[in-house]
């Protein structure tokens, strides 16, 4: 009778717990329409389609990125689908004076600065072996730094206003550690870090931090990631990674929850059933899934002498592995996301 009284208590708090946390949800929410926001690394990828979902819910967009013919491709997409204000602004995130020159340059034309989306991204796929002191510099230039330096600019801002959303793409490698992407796990690790800290600091004055860890998506970025080692091993593998239905999320779909997120101020958004799933067993069974990836390490391409350190793009890593059938459904988005060639190195090239 007593475990039963017991059950009966701990359900009806769990309820209440959960009807409350529903309510405190639903105040928190807020309309993106004439909403102020800037996106980092907007003009292409998963930046550029949570652009696409912030204009089509009214928001006035700046997009941020380092290349200025990427950019206008991007501006006259999202000026096709809104009538609100759409602007561009070229900096690099890795330039501190750059960054909080455009964010601040934006509030002051705009008037205000409701939402900062840090999306720009680098990714560097290759054995340890291969990487350098330099490949570490710039991931953590662009996931950590760069953030860092774009929250540091609008937190003032925000808390003039005395509210503000601010929303973190880091990645399930910030969570869970995955071979052959050292560098970008690092980075992403201390971003997951970063946004979660500040998150529990600023709260109190109105303003909500979201820290999104996606799963693998089918951006297209694929293309323009970066490889060492056994070139076209290492981009077969990852480029059909990333077209595996299961596995890879639907890159819109991501879009649409990481805005939801923003929405209602979520504190965390991991993304992908796989992704979720992997988080789970980690926190239940942590060597387990340690010598999980160390299998899927041997599997991997060893290390090449020959290849020292020279780095080449998905686009100059192309075999007769990929593309293939199991690259098709990652290629197909690759155009539609603007994922041109050259992006990777700032100048446009003719695709192939």
């Amino acid at each position: 009778m007593k475990l039963q009284q017991f059950l009966g208590g701990l359900g009806v708090l769990m309820g209440a717990a959960l009807v409350a946390r529903r309510v405190q949800r639903l105040r928190r929410r807020i309309d993106f329409t004439d909403r102020v926001a800037v996106i980092t690394g907007g003009s292409r990828g998963l930046g550029l389609l949570v652009a696409r979902e912030l204009v089509g819910e009214g928001a006035r967009v700046t997009l941020v990125a380092r290349t200025a013919g990427d950019l206008d491709m991007a501006r006259a997409d999202l000026r096709a689908r809104t009538e609100r204000s759409v602007e561009i602004a070229i900096a690099d995130v890795a330039e501190r004076e750059q960054l909080c020159g455009v964010i601040r340059e934006t509030a002051a034309r705009q008037g205000r600065l409701d939402i900062l989306i840090n999306c720009a991204g680098t990714i560097q796929v290759g054995p340890l072996e291969h990487m350098e002191t330099a490949d570490f510099e710039r991931a953590l230039a662009t996931h950590f730094w760069g953030p860092f330096f774009a929250i540091q600019a609008a937190l003032p801002i925000m808390r003039e206003q005395g509210e503000g959303r601010i929303v973190n793409i880091s990645s399930i490698g910030g969570q869970i550690a995955l071979p052959h992407l050292t560098p970008y796990v690092a980075s992403k690790f201390a971003l997951s870090g970063l946004s979660d800290a500040i998150g529990d600091e600023v709260a109190r004055h109105g303003i909500l931090v979201t820290t999104v860890c996606p799963g693998l998506m089918r951006t297209g970025s694929h293309v323009n990631a970066e490889f060492k080692g056994q070139h076209e091993a290492e981009y077969a593998w990852f480029a059909a990674a990333s077209g595996v239905p299961f596995l890879a999320v639907n890159a819109e779909r991501a879009a649409r929850r990481i805005v939801r997120a923003c929405r209602y101020g979520d504190r965390r958004l991991t993304i992908g059933v796989p992704a979720r799933l992997a988080v789970l067993f980690d926190a239940l069974a942590p060597e387990l899934v340690s010598d999980t990836m160390g299998l899927v390490n041997r599997w991997l391409p060893d290390a090449s002498p020959q290849a020292g350190p020279e780095v080449r793009t998905g686009w100059d890593s192309r075999s007769r592995w990929a593309p293939s059938v199991l690259v098709h459904r990652a290629d197909r988005v690759v155009a539609e996301h603007n994922e041109l060639r050259g992006h990777s190195i700032g100048e446009l090239r003719p695709s192939e």
